[in-house]
């Protein structure tokens, strides 16, 4: 858990519906409006294992999306701006 200012996490908490990313001005506000969001599904589901495993699924397949759609294209271009690095260089 990210443990940030008061006055983070009240900008935080007033702008999760919806969430103003403005507000979020380091990872750490963006971890707490995270963990907020997953209290918000944990408080509208009943506390058990399939939610859990709801939260890790969901969590897990965006984080594989955004590499796959940001990251990986990210590398790429840096591969070609500043070439490959050793042992995948050819």
């Amino acid at each position: 858990m990210p443990y940030i200012a008061n006055s983070q996490k009240e900008k935080v908490e007033k702008g999760l519906a919806p969430i103003q990313f403005a507000e979020m001005s380091d990872a750490g506000c963006f971890n707490f409006a995270v963990h907020q969001l997953i209290a918000q599904y944990i408080s509208q589901n009943k506390e058990s294992y399939q939610t859990y495993n709801d939260i890790v699924g969901a969590l897990d397949c965006a984080k594989m999306e955004i590499y796959r759609r940001l990251v990986s294209d990210y590398e790429d271009r840096k591969i070609v701006q500043n070439g490959d690095v050793a042992p995948y260089a050819k």
